[in-house]
């Protein structure tokens, strides 16, 4: 095998695209270089520069290709295509039988030369989400000015062009560090000698060093960094040499709410937050510099310090304003927003939220003061859409109305305000406290039955609206908070919606590795809107499966439903009425009969097991059946020669499928 190293040197390539630019290049080169049976060592991403090491090869080995082709009746255009296809010539292709035959001597090819032109190929296939023209023609599009290429095998340079740029050995270090270019001769050397001019080519070296870089520079002044896995990827793709540096916050800036100093921090200038033992913010922030300076950084944290007090300066006047106007003086402006052109404004939607938010309360059992407060959260939560903070920090929409609320309506409207766009993502916590519940709650089901009233529904995977993200927002609620909240009453009479629902729920258990077959079959068993009542019922079927019993009753309960098809198929009836309880001659027969009237009582009664929520011990109940199913397969004839007793036995038999299936549709359960 052979070294195959490829290096594309650019101006500075966004953070974001970094990842994604390395993986796709391993992808294309490893399907461009299949025929030299690539083995994939390392792949590099920074700020200007993705590259890959490969073995590959050191040729492609002759080959006969024999492969047949069209009818020898076809039309000649036919043979013509294929012949295009294979590139081979007319007198290459024999008749053998009805068809012509190509059979055709492939001469064998060096890495290199296959190399040559296969790369432009491929290379031109790398797509950027944005990408600009350059060059003298400005055809060459990439996603910025492409510098260098260094494409070498075994040491040895592979000459092709790509754009304006012709592949070499040469590459470039630290624009201040390490100058001008370098020779390089494999992708060992070309790691070693980057570092050598103050570039750390890995990216997974240069993300550990700034998290240690930092920690350690804040632990000098007894801090800590507030993790930021995102913030810290970011400057990963930033930075080729991380010098980690920590700055001063004026203390002046720091009765500022604390998410308006960070987010400024970080949006605008790459800051990470630091925090005090208990927690608590403290007036520093670290950075990584780009730069090991020969003062050891003062100027540079000086000059980032002065950047800042600009920032904070702006955030602390944009708070100045804010506060002194109340949230609902807001609200006229809020007509003036329209939500979305076929369902209104966000007035409109305030006010819907607010009638919502109460009314969710009060199904929760919520106090008159409880009630009141969920429906002022809920007509004020938006109204900082139109403040001055929130239109400079659109990140801060909730937050800040909720410290503007506190301040005017109390801490329990401003809290609810604060959280009621919770969760965001998988990763958020939920709102919780019975306010707070009713206006997240209230935000996201007037979002999906409005979206879905007006037919603005996801379709395949788009989702413009965030739709999924709502409904599995109002799920995590739910159930994490164990609300008992029907939802049937509360999305608008638009039944599709709770389906929309149930299958974010099918999703979330698939993606937590439960078993969503057991969620069809529990709802396939009866009609039922509250998902903690579901997801109980759920967790107890899937308990059961998993003894013994429950293994048991499935398999017989499969057979039974396996029996009834194919006879009730070959009978041309359906066996869905009652057995004769004088025609049960076997004793097996008289059990199970006995045993699925016990059940049914135990569990279905009016005060029965069910009807108290005891699912773990209905189950338990149900997977008793198993012994009775086990003893009358095994000493009963199903399909007995009286037609009377073969009928009877089918219809115990359905009796025995709908006791279970009354609990849960075991035939939606796999396995």
């Amino acid at each position: 095998m052979a070294e195959f190293f490829l290096e594309l040197f650019s101006e500075e390539i966004p953070a974001r695209m970094q990842r994604q630019a390395g993986e796709q290049l391993e992808g294309l080169l490893t399907q461009a270089l299949a025929a030299l049976n690539p083995r994939v060592g390392k792949v590099y991403y920074g700020a200007r520069r993705v590259a890959v090491s490969l073995e590959v090869g050191a040729e492609i080995p002759a080959k006969t290709i024999s492969e047949r082709g069209p009818r020898v009746n076809a039309p000649e255009a036919a043979l013509n295509g294929f012949l295009r296809k294979h590139n081979a010539a007319r007198d290459e292709v024999t008749q053998e039988g009805e068809f012509w035959v190509l059979n055709k001597s492939v001469p064998g090819q060096g890495a290199a030369a296959f190399l040559a032109a296969a790369l432009p190929v491929a290379l031109a296939r790398l797509a950027w989400p944005k990408s600009m023209r350059w060059g003298a023609s400005g055809e060459f599009t990439w996603v910025r000015p492409l510098r260098r290429i260094v494409a070498l095998l075994d040491g040895e340079v592979i000459p092709f062009t790509l754009g304006p740029v012709v592949s070499g050995n040469e590459t470039e270090g630290h624009r201040v560090h390490g100058p001008g270019p370098f020779v390089v001769t494999s992708a060992a050397v070309w790691e070693e000698k980057l570092r050598e001019h103050h570039v750390i080519a890995d990216a997974a070296e240069r993300r550990a060093g700034i998290w240690a870089g930092l920690t350690a520079a804040a632990a000098e002044q007894g801090l800590s960094i507030a993790p930021d896995e995102a913030l810290l990827d970011e400057v990963t793709g930033l930075v080729e040499w991380p010098v980690a540096l920590v700055g001063r916050i004026d203390e002046r800036f720091m009765d500022l709410p604390y998410e308006v100093r960070e987010l400024s921090m970080k949006i605008n200038q790459k800051y990470f937050a630091l925090r005090h033992a208990d927690g608590t913010p403290a007036p520093f922030f670290g950075f990584a510099a780009n730069l090991a300076a020969v003062d050891g950084g003062a100027a540079i944290v000086a000059g980032n310090e002065r950047v800042l007090r600009a920032r904070l300066s702006d955030a602390r006047h944009f708070w100045d304003l804010d506060v002194k106007t109340r949230l609902d003086s807001l609200l006229p402006k809020l007509e003036k927003i329209t939500f979305h052109a076929k369902i209104g404004t966000q007035a409109a939607r305030s006010l819907r939220i607010a009638a919502l938010a109460g009314e969710i309360a009060g199904q929760l059992g919520g106090s008159l003061e409880e009630r009141e407060a969920a429906s002022r959260a809920g007509l004020l939560a938006k109204a900082d859409l139109v403040t001055g903070m929130v239109g400079e920090f659109p990140e801060l929409q909730g937050i800040m109305g909720g410290y503007y609320a506190a301040k005017s309506d109390g801490a329990l409207v401003g809290a609810a305000i604060r959280s009621h766009y919770q969760p965001k993502g998988p990763g958020d916590e939920v709102p919780t406290g019975l306010v707070p519940v009713a206006v997240a709650l209230a935000d996201k089901l007037d979002t999906l039955r409005e979206f879905f009233r007006v037919g603005e529904k996801p379709t395949g995977s788009g989702d413009p609206f965030a739709l999924r993200r709502a409904a599995l927002g109002v799920i995590r609620i739910i159930l994490e908070n164990e609300l008992r909240l029907p939802l049937g009453g509360l999305i608008g009479g638009v039944p599709e919606l709770f389906g929309f629902i149930i299958e974010r729920l099918r999703v979330k258990l698939r993606g937590e590795g439960q078993r969503f077959d057991v969620l069809d079959a529990v709802l396939a068993a009866g009609a039922d809107d509250d998902l903690t009542r579901i997801n109980a019922k759920v967790k107890a079927l899937e308990a059961m499966l998993a003894t013994e019993n429950g293994k048991n009753l499935l398999a017989a309960y499969k057979r039974a439903a396996n029996i009834l098809r194919i006879e009730e198929e070959k009978d041309g009836v359906k066996y869905d009425h009652a057995f004769e309880a004088s025609l049960l001659s076997e004793a097996a027969e008289v059990a199970l009969a006995n045993d699925c009237s016990s059940v049914e009582v135990a569990l279905l009664s009016d005060d029965g097991i069910m009807a108290q929520e005891r699912f773990a011990d209905a189950m338990m109940v149900l997977s008793a059946l198993r012994a009775a199913i086990d003893a009358f397969f095994e000493k009963v004839t199903v399909n007995a020669a009286e037609p009377e007793l073969r009928h009877n036995r089918l219809r115990l038999l359905a009796r025995f499928r709908d006791t279970v299936n009354q609990i849960a549709d075991f035939a939606r359960i796999e396995g």
